[in-house]
């Protein structure tokens, strides 16, 4: 996971739905490409994209409001997968209705986006100031993944998508709760699961702790993120069958070892009131 990067939030919060149109649209002047493919998903329409700020990418989904962009040489079908990845998330019972709408205006109101590149290349060189973005690699968008059955790569899509819903929604909805700060209530669980409250990188860590992620870019609050992901992920069944790949940094890989092991962090996700999903996305959004 690349770090996120995210900014002082100018904007006022506006909801927007999901939209679909079927029409062939040009790139704007000055881009490259020739016509955009508008894609036949059913629910999302691909759209040329002149927003300010994102001239590396040609084009663009839009989700309940939430720009998803992608540079030339990402792979229609892939950008079309983080979409649906993305709705599934948000809509978790896919009614077409947001499941908690509070999170997704924060997102909006954030001006939340994710990006998908092909090349390092494409990151946008001077991002907007009043934006929080997470990046998504074409490469490790891997829509054949299946957990249940440990085949297919492990596709990133499942993560990055999570990591931009939490840190330009719920983390900032819910501050003292899912903040990624010391002293939120996730922020603490984290503590217990890293066994002990470490600003840096503990080299080794505790011989109980069952989060020990060790990169050494990563301060308190990535750390924080990551840890949000790697459970949530657990809990909905991403990391079924995945032990043996993950355990050097997290060694709860199902829901019923989060329960039993980090029973704070478990009730927290699985509190009805904050209306996490509860099924795994898989990219085919059937609202």
């Amino acid at each position: 996971m690349k770090n996120l990067f995210s900014v002082i939030i100018l904007v006022i919060a506006v909801s927007i739905s999901c939209s679909k149109d079927d029409s062939v649209t040009t790139i704007p002047s000055g881009s490259t490409g020739g016509v955009i493919d508008p894609g036949s998903d059913p629910n999302f329409t691909i759209v040329a994209n002149s927003d300010s700020g994102m001239d590396s990418f040609n084009r663009k989904v839009v989700v309940f409001g939430v720009d998803v962009y992608a540079a030339s040489g990402v792979e229609d079908s892939k950008l079309l997968y983080a979409a649906n990845i993305m709705a599934q998330y948000l809509d978790n019972n896919e009614d077409g209705t947001a499941d908690n709408q509070a999170v997704v205006d924060k997102m909006v109101e954030n001006r939340a986006f994710l990006f998908m590149w092909k090349t390092e290349a494409d990151f946008p060189s001077n991002p907007p100031s009043d934006r929080v973005g997470q990046d998504l690699g074409n490469d490790e968008t891997h829509p054949s993944f299946v957990p249940d059955g440990r085949t297919g790569t492990f596709d990133a899509g499942l993560e990055e998508v999570w990591h931009i819903i939490t840190n330009a929604g719920y983390e900032r909805l819910y501050p003292n709760v899912f903040g990624t700060q010391t002293g939120s209530a996730m922020s603490n669980a984290m503590d217990i699961a890293r066994g002990g409250q470490f600003t840096t990188i503990p080299n080794p860590y505790p011989a109980n702790a069952w989060y020990s992620y060790d990169d050494q870019t990563c301060d308190y609050g990535c750390q924080a993120g990551e840890y949000i992901y790697w459970t949530m992920s657990s809990i909905l069944g991403a990391q079924e069958n995945r032990l043996g790949d993950i355990q050097h940094e997290w060694k709860l890989n199902t829901r019923t070892l989060v329960q039993s092991t980090d029973p704070a962090a478990y009730a927290l996700l699985t509190d009805p009131q904050y209306k996490f999903p509860t099924v795994l996305p898989d990219g085919t959004y059937k609202r």
